[in-house]
């Protein structure tokens, strides 16, 4: 698998209660990817890539939602699993990130941990893949002047998308041999809302520009969203006034 991120962040929704948002986002020279490597839920985000075992991603999100910390449930995971050395896996939970990088990974591999945030990918075409990545992830969450896409309040989705992208333009993946690519992004959240952006959960499953495709149907997966909320919005009010 090639490179992705997960990220955890705090906000408040429009009731004024503070919330956490969790998201990952993948790309790789292969078919489907969404399928394989990127989990989350309202307890964190999960990603697991190289030599791919779903069931550590799968896992670690049950572990999670159980309330285990994410290092002592991804740790767990690896230690039971004999393929541990080909594997990467890495994600967020609610107080804490955790990144591994096995040593029969393909080079170029490995992982940045930040706050709130994970980076890993391998048979890239070097480090400063990876380094791309988090800095703008790093950039769009605390705002650049003057920078449009750098407003911490655009969708995580949107920014998860743009951290792959200058991933994506620095070579990502070195198997240049593979033309089918894929791309796919994941958010969750502990609000509890009537209806969840349609961008939250995306996937483009084969294709040669993976991440201009994933931004192209975030595009109008957000146009589609405001246009139902348009439409429907009052319906969801008169719903909840009957439920109280």
């Amino acid at each position: 698998m090639t490179f992705s991120i997960c990220v955890r962040e705090s906000y408040t929704d429009g009731s004024g209660r503070e919330r956490t948002r969790y998201g990952v986002a993948v790309t790789t020279r292969l078919a489907g990817v969404g399928t394989l490597c990127p989990f989350a839920s309202e307890h964190g985000a999960v990603a697991t890539q190289s030599l791919v075992n779903v069931d550590l991603g799968r896992k670690g999100i049950e572990y999670l939602d159980d309330g285990l910390a994410v290092e002592d449930a991804l740790e767990a995971l690896l230690n039971a699993d004999d393929g541990r050395a080909g594997r990467q896996l890495h994600g967020v939970g609610a107080d804490g990130e955790f990144a591994f990088s096995g040593e029969e990974c393909r080079p170029w591999y490995g992982d940045r941990v930040g706050d709130n945030y994970t980076v890993a990918g391998n048979l890239l075409t070097g480090g400063d893949v990876v380094e791309a990545v988090a800095d703008t992830y790093e950039e769009t969450t605390a705002g650049a002047p003057d920078d449009p896409e750098s407003d911490p309040e655009t969708p995580l989705a949107k920014r998860l998308i743009e951290a792959l992208a200058a991933g994506h333009e620095l070579g990502g993946d070195k198997r240049e041999e593979l033309h089918v690519q894929s791309a796919a992004l994941l958010v969750r959240s502990t609000e509890d809302r009537e209806m969840a952006p349609h961008y939250d959960d995306l996937r483009v499953d084969a294709t040669e520009t993976p991440v201009e495709d994933l931004r192209e149907t975030y595009e109008l997966a957000a146009e589609g969203y405001e246009m139902a909320m348009e439409r429907y919005e009052d319906e969801y009010e008169d719903d909840e006034d009957a439920g109280e």
